[in-house]
């Protein structure tokens, strides 16, 4: 996901026919195989490209450990390298349910306060599903490595039950609030075919450069104000409206 300062239809095989002994999947291994040929960050798959609204493949260990192990480390370079908070396998072109997500969160208080930005380790979400938790929701300036140049506002549950796999088959089921959840929100819906702009209000998009210079405020209410849409209430306990934060991306 790209941040301001990321439950899929599974497809099935055809009808037998010739063949039909081999696994209809095998393009996406060489697929990843062929990515992994070149060292390097992979390249990021924009907005117009169908692989982003296509939704994913289950992952049964179809790559394998030691293939798994090397996509993971490269969606993780490729991250670091956008830079982002999260990224997620169709992003780089790879139709598989799998995501990466990282947030070191160097904010200021008042950002760190409004937004819920805590720092997350680096983790592996392998066949993630959200649901939200209670009634609340929240909503900010998102951006998107698959979407370079814009921002705009999202609101989103301000808590989430995120459950899955990680990278060796344990079972996942954990609680993200603030931050943590926007971002696990923005690279599920990535498997599920979603970009942040469907969920968008429409009135909020921003150019980058716009954000900076108008809206780099810790909440969207000025912009909401000055540009003319609606945001959920109550706000977060905490929020306020000083502060500034490096723009990063899912």
């Amino acid at each position: 996901m790209g941040h301001p300062e990321d439950h899929g239809p599974t497809r099935t095989p055809e009808g037998p026919g010739p063949g039909a002994d081999a696994d209809p999947r095998a393009p996406l291994v060489e697929r990843v195989e062929e990515l992994l040929s070149i060292e390097g960050p992979l390249r990021i798959v924009t907005a117009g490209d169908p692989v982003l609204r296509r939704g994913t493949e289950r992952y049964d260990g179809l790559l394998g450990p030691a293939l798994l192990a090397r996509f993971v480390e490269a969606l993780r370079l490729t991250m670091r390298a956008a830079p982002g908070v999260g990224l997620a396998a169709p992003q780089v072109g790879v139709g598989l349910r799998i995501a990466v997500i990282e947030d070191p969160a160097p904010v200021p208080d008042g950002v760190r306060l409004a937004r819920g930005r805590v720092p997350q380790p680096f983790r592996v979400l392998v066949n993630p599903v959200y649901e939200p938790v209670g009634t609340g929701r929240a909503a900010f300036f998102e951006g998107c490595l698959s979407v370079p140049g814009y921002q705009a506002v999202v609101a989103r549950a301000a808590a989430v039950r995120l459950t899955g796999q990680d990278e060796h088959g344990r079972e996942l089921d954990e609680v993200f609030s603030g931050w943590p959840a926007r971002i696990v929100q923005h690279e599920t819906d990535h498997l599920d075919g979603t970009l942040y702009l469907d969920r968008a209000e429409p009135r909020s998009l921003s150019s980058h450069q716009a954000v900076a210079e108008r809206w780099s405020q810790p909440t969207p209410e000025r912009a909401a104000r000055a540009l003319g849409f609606e945001l959920p209430s109550p706000w977060p306990p905490g929020a306020r409206t000083d502060g500034t934060e490096p723009r990063r991306e899912t």
